[in-house]
């Protein structure tokens, strides 16, 4: 259940924190006119299931993904609001296992060279590298890339606009996660207008 092939052209991903599902649809709206094609969905509130099916509604099309995934269960959950993909900051085999039960593109997390190659065992190229920054940042990922040359890499967690561009250049990087792009202190204030000029910024770091 590899996730290398849906997210092929997202080099930039949207990882969002939603408290009220009623801005999930605006925000996916700013987000793909800007021209982000993929928004990650954190597990971390009540609503976040409600946002994702929200989304799902207003643009069926929509490469819309969950993450903080942690538990089999919430593979069904996210499974029955529409998600496309599952990101995890970890791995266990109950994840792996829930995620092939239910067909869902998983993305799991892993930071040394033993979990990688554990998730390359069980057929998975694309990972989550997080935290991103305090796990060693873009060198580590080079340091990781040279012994593992077919581990893509998708960095989460402390990457701010002036970093983002140099973490896209690591060549085991396939793709980034911005938490800058939609704040949770602008989303409270449904300042959608300045989202938009950040995700258009962020476009223009991969045009």
């Amino acid at each position: 259940m590899d996730a290398t092939n849906l997210l092929r052209g997202a080099r930039i991903v949207p990882v969002v924190v939603v408290d009220d599902p009623a801005t999930a649809a605006p925000l996916a709206e700013v987000l793909f006119e800007a021209g982000l094609d993929a928004i990650e969905i954190t597990l971390r509130t009540p609503g976040a299931l409600k946002a994702i099916e929200n989304i799902v509604a207003a643009f069926p099309d929509a490469c819309v993904g969950a993450g903080s995934v942690r538990t089999a269960e919430q593979f069904v959950q996210i499974r029955d609001v529409g998600a496309r993909f599952a990101v995890s900051p970890g791995s266990s085999e109950l994840l792996r296992e829930a995620a092939a039960l239910n067909q869902m593109p998983f993305i799991p997390g892993a930071v040394t060279a033993s979990e990688i190659i554990r998730l390359q065992e069980h057929g998975y190229a694309l990972i989550k590298f997080f935290p991103a920054e305090l796990a060693g940042g873009m060198q580590m990922l080079k340091a990781l890339g040279s012994p593992l040359p077919e581990a893509r890499f998708f960095p989460t967690g402390g990457i701010t606009p002036a970093l983002a561009v140099e973490y896209l250049q690591v060549p085991s990087v396939a793709c980034i996660g911005g938490s800058w792009i939609a704040p949770g202190s602008l989303l409270v204030a449904e300042g959608f207008a300045a989202i938009a000029r950040l995700a258009r910024d962020a476009a223009r770091l991969i045009a």
